[in-house]
């Protein structure tokens, strides 16, 4: 099955990561792994619901294809400041060719007259993004539509003077860099600017092992856990008690079937983090490998042998 997408942003050959991912274009990190963590366990063949092959091979080939990527491209510092480069234009070249706009979708032309856009849009994308993967055969249009509305919320913006995808410190101030130093330089008051510090490796740390993180989370949903093992030992020399970092570990360690390790690395990330999202779900997971060696126990069980045999054996002569 082709994974073409013609709607939206999609229809300027443009590869509207947000849409995949179901999440609005100002999405923060947390937002965005929090969902794509959600998606890889829809489409993931250990822990897809998909029946029928079909449906099997196309949550692979999306998962492998849209959400992988999508997920990359959105929680890498460099791509995603790139990316966001990218919407900006798309937003000014949508205002100078709106007459090419097409739009399918009802909930993209209502959005288009919408009084109330920042809140209409959040909301219409949440609805979408939580159809999107629930059923299959309708997960590439539900995309598209998502799309459609990132296609017109971007053009309004970019109409109102406002454009996407500004680095996050421009949002908040409202300035950009270049005007904040020239103020500095037409201000002859201005206190003479202290010298940077050097970086400190422990205070950079942190930014260094995210991206471990998530690379592991990336082989974690793609089956390679052992190359998820590889890269959070690597990112764990450099901040031991990390515990994202010892709760992503568990779950690969569980994967692998190997539940001692797994419980080493859980009860070191809770113990660091009792709320540590990570290490909560791969304590989840643990629980039920336990129960279900305790049960297929109880079945091997000399006792339950004898019984099974007076009950259903017969005596040989």
């Amino acid at each position: 099955m082709s994974l073409n997408i013609k709607q939206g942003l999609f229809q300027f050959d443009f590869e509207d990561h947000h849409a995949i991912l179901g999440v609005p274009l100002d999405a923060d990190f947390n937002t965005i792994r929090k969902r794509y963590m959600l998606i890889a366990r829809r489409l993931h063949p250990d822990s897809s619901k998909a029946e029928s092959p079909a449906d099997k091979k196309l949550a692979t080939q999306i998962l492998s294809k849209l959400a992988n990527p999508a997920y990359s491209k959105l929680t890498n510092e460099s791509t995603r400041a790139e990316y966001g480069v990218l919407l900006g234009m798309m937003g000014k070249r949508l205002v100078q060719e709106k007459d090419k706009v097409k739009l399918k979708s009802e909930a993209a032309q209502q959005l288009l007259k919408s009084q109330n856009l920042e809140t209409d849009y959040k909301e219409s994308v949440a609805k979408l993004g939580k159809q999107a993967y629930e059923t299959l055969s309708q997960t590439l249009e539900t995309i598209g539509q998502l799309s459609e509305l990132n296609l017109v919320y971007l053009q309004r913006k970019e109409s109102q003077g406002e454009t996407v995808g500004k680095p996050a410190s421009d949002k908040k101030t409202g300035k950009s860099a270049a005007s904040g130093k020239k103020k500095a330089e037409e201000s002859p008051t201005q206190q003479p600017v202290a010298a940077e510090p050097k970086a400190d490796p422990e205070k950079s740390a942190p930014s260094k092992i995210d991206n471990y993180c998530r690379r592991a989370e990336n082989f974690i949903a793609g089956g390679d856990y052992d190359g998820a093992v590889n890269e959070l030992k690597e990112g764990l020399k450099i901040q031991p008690k990390n515990s994202r970092a010892h709760g992503l570990l568990g779950q690969a360690y569980l994967k692998k079937n190997q539940a001692t390790l797994a419980k080493v690395h859980i009860n070191q990330a809770l113990k660091l983090n009792p709320q540590e999202e990570s290490a909560l779900e791969a304590q989840k997971g643990l629980q039920k490998q336990i129960q279900k060696a305790a049960k297929e126990k109880d079945k091997k069980s000399p006792l339950a042998a004898f019984f099974g045999s007076l009950l259903g054996g017969k005596k040989k002569k």
